[in-house]
C-alpha cells in the first residue's frame, strides 16, 4: 500500500533530506585522490549527529557502515575501506539520515580527479536520466512515465539500466511502497498521485545491467566489471509537480 504524505510530514523528511544534501555538499569537494571512503563515512556520520540524526543505514539488516561507497564496477551496496581513492576513479556515495523518525536518501557520483572520457559521459548520461525521471514525476502520470524515460535515455547512448536493485518509497521506512525498477513502459505501473514520496535514483552502467553479490552479501558488481553510476534524488508529488527534497 502506497502511504500518502501530509503538508506537515513532507516538511518533517524534507529536514532528513536536508542532513543528507549537507552531507553531501560537504563531501563534493574534498573527493580528490588519496580520500579514502572510510574518511568519507565518518564525516558523514559527524555530519548526521551534528543535527541530531541518525545514519540509518547503521546497523540495517546488520550493514555495518553510515554509508555504502561504491567505486568503479560496484553499482551499489560498496563497503567504506582504507584504501586511498586513486586518479580516474568514479565513486558513488550512498547515505540514508533518520531526524525525528522521519528518513531522507540520496546517493550522488564523484569524480576523482581527472576521469576518462567514457567515465564522463556515463556520469553525465546517468545525472540526465534522474533529472528526465524526475521531470516526467507528475500527478497523474504513472510510474511507466518515468522510468521508460529512463531507459529510453540511458540505453539511447548504449548504456545499461541495472534491473536488480529498486527503487522505493520513503518516510518512516526506508522501503515503502511502491518499489520498481527504472525500466518500463509509459503508461504502466503505479499512478503518481499528491503526496507521494519516494526514490528516483537510476544505476547505470557502462556496459551489461546484469549484477553479481560478493561475497561481503552485500557488495554489487557489474558482471562485466565495467563502470557504474547512480544518482538518487528523495522527491515528494505536490499539486504543482515533483518537489526534490533531498536538493543540494
Amino acid at each position: 500500500m502506497v502511504i500518502l504524505k501530509s503538508k506537515y510530514e513532507i516538511e518533517a523528511i524534507r529536514k532528513a533530506c536536508q542532513v543528507v544534501a549537507e552531507c553531501h555538499r560537504t563531501i563534493a569537494p574534498l573527493i580528490k585522490p588519496g580520500i579514502t571512503t572510510n574518511e568519507i563515512d565518518r564525516m558523514f556520520e559527524e555530519i548526521m549527529l551534528k543535527h541530531d540524526a541518525k545514519p540509518y543505514q547503521k546497523g540495517y539488516k546488520g550493514y555495518p557502515y553510515a554509508t555504502c561507497a561504491s567505486a568503479n564496477d560496484v553499482i551499489a551496496h560498496g563497503f567504506p575501506n582504507n584504501k586511498p581513492l586513486e586518479e580516474g576513479d568514479i565513486v558513488t556515495i550512498d547515505t540514508v539520515a533518520e531526524l525525528d523518525g522521519w528518513l531522507g536518501d540520496s546517493a550522488w557520483s564523484y569524480a576523482v580527479g581527472q576521469i576518462s572520457p567514457m567515465a564522463k559521459k556515463l556520469m553525465r548520461v546517468t545525472k540526465e536520466c534522474l533529472d528526465l525521471g524526475i521531470a516526467q514525476a507528475q500527478p497523474g502520470n504513472r510510474l511507466g512515465d518515468v522510468t521508460s524515460t529512463i531507459q529510453r535515455h540511458a540505453e539511447s547512448h548504449g548504456f545499461g539500466v541495472v534491473r536488480d536493485l529498486l527503487a522505493h518509497g520513503i518516510g518512516r521506512d526506508l522501503h515503502e511502497e511502491p518499489t520498481y525498477m527504472h525500466v518500463g513502459k509509459p503508461g504502466k505501473g503505479h499512478r503518481i498521485k499528491e503526496g507521494m514520496v519516494f526514490t528516483i535514483e537510476p544505476m547505470i552502467t557502462e556496459g551489461s545491467y546484469s549484477l553479481t553479490i560478493d561475497p561481503d552479501g552485500w557488495t554489487a558488481r557489474t558482471i562485466d566489471n565495467k563502470l557504474s553510476a547512480q544518482y538518487e534524488h528523495t522527491i515528494a508529488i505536490t499539486a504543482e509537480g515533483p518537489q526534490i527534497l533531498t536538493q543540494q
